[in-house]
């Protein structure tokens, strides 16, 4: 490398270390501020209930909107055109089930988590062990996967190909997640969602803009030209490229599609979300907030994507990285001047910063949920027996978000080698086998029990993972977890489509082979409260 491109390249990691540094002494100052309002399980689960809708709506986009939807989406957009397209469509088209569904009717029902829903009318010990052991599965593996995506940018963009850089992110990432629940609690972690949104709103309306600038704002021009460069021709901006080539292709879409739009309304950070607001109006205002904030970020990211593969060309992009997920900083680069320029330089931090951010937002949120459903409903209400002060029980949060932070990074350590981009997939997956069919059922069936709701869990959470355990993203894949041997016998690599209905007929099946006759009086309860908001906290 020439003198120049060496000066360039310190450059760009000197600007983008120094914008890293800067986001992160912001966020623990948010942090510190928070701190000192935290005092009680109130402020500590829910915030004070204190937010407006529109300051819950931006923190659901921020919670919600991760590194694999600024970084992968883009990039699968780049790479397959229309089909990975298709991809963003599930992520929103979710949220219409949560607003349909879930957000107001789990606000009135519930306190703090999702387990004080389906408890409402069950037995609690047996139905909170089985919700906070879901609880805890979905977020571990939604958080190794976004700690090893930030190890993975970080090493892309400093072009680090010893693994260290990955390393020390990983345990950097997690410590500070860490801080931020213990000292800032949901007010600190809600405030850094909602900077986390702004940023990569606003960094993506800006490299959406320059695009269109480049092209002239001619969108015929943007997608014809896509479809030149990426090699595929008219095929790019047609279905089929990726998902179409054979029916076990196809079926895995449909799997993933069923995951991704009903796993979202089992999503327990998304979850906690609704029990800020004070009313379960502002819930349902706050989902509308996220569903236009949300929807207008993957518009933004169908004109990114294409804009990648009219700009960089797909065989550019796939020698950066196989998944396409560097397509959004090398696009900056490439839009700010080209690689040996300052406004490249300048450009690609920015966006580098953006993706930064965006990942401590999310990992702050899934590290909350699971440190309260452990000391809300496992120590609390299950092992003490409701049986201590507010104090023990804000102890037991923070003590299990440094443990689960512990658990996060030791297995994110070992999993940075191997390909990992199911485990969000796989969340999606187990929080709608598991999570969804028992709330619903709660909400809406009167005559389902504590059997039914153990089932249904149990059921779901365990078909899931078995699935997976022998599909080919362990063994016999493409780019699978264990090379060497082929020991798979499902054909998906999603199991959606199948552990879905499992867990709606095991909650079925549960309730109607139990002699527990339902509590009529607490359901007629569960119904007005959830519908009227009376008695909700």
């Amino acid at each position: 490398m020439t003198g120049p491109h060496l000066a360039v390249a310190a450059g760009h990691r000197g600007l983008t270390g120094l914008l890293f540094v800067v986001l992160v002494l912001i966020t623990l100052g948010i942090t510190v501020w928070a701190s000192r309002n935290s005092r009680t399980a109130n402020d500590f689960y829910a915030g004070g209930r204190e937010f407006s809708a529109a300051q819950n709506g931006l923190a659901i986009a921020g919670d919600y909107m991760s590194a694999a939807s600024f970084l992968g989406i883009a990039g699968l957009i780049a790479l397959f055109g229309y089909d990975g397209f298709l991809y963003s469509i599930g992520f929103l088209v979710a949220w219409l089930v949560v607003l349909m569904l879930v957000a107001e009717l789990v606000r009135n029902c519930g306190r703090f988590t999702m387990a004080d829903v389906v408890a409402f009318r069950m037995s609690r010990k047996p139905v909170r062990t089985a919700a906070g052991a879901a609880t805890i599965v979905v977020s571990i593996f939604y958080l190794i996967a976004q700690m090893v995506g930030a190890g993975t940018l970080v090493a892309l963009l400093l072009g680090d190909t010893g693994g260290s850089a990955q390393t020390w992110t990983i345990v950097g990432v997690g410590a500070l997640m860490v801080v931020y629940v213990t000292f800032g609690g949901m007010k600190g972690t809600t405030w850094i969602q909602i900077v986390k949104a702004v940023l990569l709103l606003g960094g993506a309306i800006l490299m959406t803009l320059l695009v269109l600038w480049r092209f002239h704002f001619d969108l015929d021009e943007l997608l014809h030209t896509a479809a030149h460069t990426s090699g595929h021709g008219q095929q790019f901006l047609e279905p089929g490229l990726k998902y179409g080539k054979n029916l076990t292709s196809r079926l895995d879409f449909i799997s993933l599609a069923i995951a991704l739009v009903l796993g979202t309304a089992g999503l327990p950070h998304i979850l906690v979300r609704f029990y800020t607001v004070p009313t379960a109006r502002a819930a349902r205002h706050s989902v509308m907030w996220a569903i236009g904030l949300i929807g207008t970020f993957y518009l933004l990211t169908i004109v990114l994507g294409f804009g990648a593969a009219a700009v960089l060309g797909s065989d550019r992009i796939r020698k950066s990285n196989a998944a396409g997920n560097t397509a959004l900083p090398l696009l900056a680069e490439e839009l700010g001047g080209g690689p040996d320029t300052f406004g490249g330089v300048v450009l690609l931090a920015v966006i580098a910063a953006v993706a930064f951010a965006t990942i401590l937002a999310v990992v702050a949120g899934l590290t909350l949920a699971s440190s309260a459903s452990f000391a809300h409903d496992l120590y609390t209400n299950v092992i003490r027996k409701e049986a201590t002060d507010e104090k023990s029980e804000l102890r037991a949060a923070r003590l299990s978000a440094i443990v689960i932070g512990g658990i996060a990074i030791g297995l994110s350590l070992s999993a940075q080698k191997l390909n990992v981009a199911f485990l969000v997939a796989l969340a999606f997956a187990v929080a709608a086998s598991a999570n969804l069919p028992t709330l619903l059922y709660t909400l809406f069936w009167r005559r389902f029990n504590t059997n039914g709701t153990v089932w249904a869990i149990y059921g779901g959470l365990g078909s899931a993972l078995v699935l997976v355990l022998f599909s080919p993203v362990v063994s016999g894949g493409t780019t699978p977890l264990v090379t060497g041997v082929d020991f798979h016998w499902f054909p998906l690599e999603n199991p959606g489509i199948v552990s879905i209905p499992i867990g709606f007929l095991c909650g079925w099946i549960g309730t109607l082979r139990s002699d527990e006759e339902a509590d009529a009086a607490k359901y007629a309860e569960m119904e007005v409260r959830s519908l009227t908001g009376a008695g909700a906290y």
